[in-house]
């Protein structure tokens, strides 16, 4: 069964619980020059005091045809065939920052000995029938993990229009 995960741009109001839940369940110290899997951004739609905003959540997309994975000459990523997340193996990484230059999400990051870690969807825990650490702790239900299967995929385009409008440009109609 795969997931995706999908953010409400409506409902998030910028906590960073899941940033926060996201370090904590992966045992990432920034203080100690980790970098954080998930960072939330405040998107300004226009210009003025009075511009609205928006925030994004972001983290690994979990690309169904990853370029992280095809970009990484040692193989360290894999598509896991049960939950459709991009899974990564530091064993055999080299630090090339392959799968970074080829990633447009800038999701991989890399640990204090120059080894690729990233979001792996909480794998284990939605595994055991949990929900990932970030969506576990989003306090207005803004952030999901749902079946792929069971989304329908005019609700995928209209996910995607709305993440576009949020990281665009803010024009939008309520036709859309």
């Amino acid at each position: 069964m795969s997931y995706i995960f999908l953010l409400d741009t409506r409902k998030c109001i910028g906590c960073g619980a899941c940033a926060v839940a996201c370090m904590d369940q992966n045992d990432v110290q920034p203080q100690e020059g980790d970098e954080p899997f998930r960072q939330c951004f405040v998107i300004e739609q226009g210009s003025g005091k009075d511009a609205p905003v928006r925030y994004l959540s972001m983290a690994c997309m979990h690309c169904a045809q990853a370029p992280c994975v095809q970009g990484c000459p040692a193989g360290c990523l894999k598509k896991d065939t049960d939950t459709g997340f991009t899974v990564y193996d530091q064993t055999n990484c080299i630090g090339c920052h392959s799968c970074a230059m080829a990633c447009p999400f800038a999701a991989p990051c890399f640990d204090r000995a120059g080894k690729m870690v990233k979001c792996d969807g909480c794998i284990e825990r939605v595994r055991r029938g949990m929900q990932p650490a970030c969506v576990r702790v989003c306090p207005y239900g803004a952030l999901q993990l749902v079946e792929k299967e069971t989304f329908g995929a005019g609700q995928r385009g209209k996910s995607a229009r709305l993440l576009a409008y949020t990281a665009l440009d803010g024009e939008r109609t309520d036709s859309e």
